[in-house]
């Protein structure tokens, strides 16, 4: 992979975080992660309590990535075609024809996720990981590139489902947004009155085709032997560590790589460094953890456990550029 194609692939990056950034404020962090998983091609979980910006971060985003956009408010009265879409009768022909649903869309915002039934829920299963849609026995491909950002409330609240296993092991990242810093919160307020609208736009820095020759070209960023074991390792040991019951499967191990790869990208470079994995151990690792009954008792964060994992597993040696 050349040099040039790197520094593109950064400027793009940074040009579509200062777009999202003049609708989004205090998220840098997340962002950066969000959009490194989507350039990796996968899919994020935004889970937080209300009112943070979650769902402004996943329109915008959206908006500058030039993606066609489709929001979908879950509630318990969801059904499973009401996201995938059903056939209906035509009486002009007499036949039934399938109507496609909200998730036939570049990116879908599934907005408060947990709040719809499981059963709901696991109608973006086959989405999320085949990029297609079965409805009554017929296959159905999404659109290219395709991708779910999807937000959630803590369990704890009123009206909400804990998403199965097999669904938070569809999305690359679960990311925490926070409560902003003062300072951030007071521009919030001020960006605010300043528009005289409740409305914010994020202009488009790159389209569909664009987005998809950016995630060709992260493909191409080269992973050393050393770091994709460190991967495996950190992995491994979620399965071994005290006070979890089900470890994170390899699809975990994948994911740093992936998204590992789309962080060096966006910092300009070609190679992959055991820091880019150090910096998404949690966010990619934490929410495939399924912990023992006494670790929930005792309050326990999967994120400790993963954070402990990281500072316990050795590093491997500084990776080079290849040349």
């Amino acid at each position: 992979m050349s040099s040039q194609e790197t520094t593109q692939i950064a400027e793009t990056g940074r040009r579509v975080l200062d777009s999202v950034r003049g609708a989004v404020v205090g998220m840098d962090e997340p962002l950066t992660i969000a959009l490194a998983a989507i350039l990796a091609g996968g899919h994020v979980l935004f889970e937080d309590v209300p009112g943070l910006g979650k769902t402004l971060a996943a329109r915008s985003l959206a908006s500058a990535l030039g993606l066609d956009f489709r929001r979908l408010q879950c509630t318990p009265d969801m059904l499973p075609g009401d996201v995938t879409g059903s056939y209906v009768y035509a009486p002009a022909t007499g036949d039934f024809v399938f109507r496609p649903g909200p998730i036939f869309t570049g990116l879908l915002l599934a907005d408060e996720v947990n709040r719809t039934t499981p059963k709901t829920q696991s109608a973006m299963l086959e989405a999320m990981a085949e990029h297609q849609v079965t409805v009554e026995g017929n296959s159905f491909p999404l659109p290219v590139p395709f991708h779910v950002i999807a937000t959630s409330n803590p369990i704890e609240y009123e009206g909400t489902y804990a998403l199965p296993e097999a669904q938070l092991d569809r999305f690359m990242v679960r990311l925490a947004v926070g409560y902003p810093a003062p300072e951030d919160e007071t521009r919030i307020i001020l960006d605010r009155v300043r528009r005289q609208s409740p409305d914010t736009s994020v202009d488009p820095v790159v389209d569909a085709a664009g987005l998809l020759a950016i995630q060709a070209a992260v493909e191409r960023i080269h992973v050393d032997a050393d770091v994709a074991r460190y991967c495996v390792e950190l992995t491994k040991a979620t399965r071994e560590a005290t006070h979890v019951a089900v470890g994170a499967s390899p699809r975990g191990s994948q994911s740093l790589v992936l998204l590992g790869r789309a962080l060096a990208a966006l910092d300009g470079r070609d190679f992959v460094r055991p820091d880019d994995i150090k910096r998404i151990a949690e966010a990619v690792l934490a929410h495939r953890l399924t912990l023992t009954p006494q670790a929930w008792a005792q309050g326990i964060d999967p994120r400790t456990v993963v954070a402990a994992v990281v500072e316990s597993t050795s590093v491997p040696p500084t990776v080079a550029a290849v040349r």
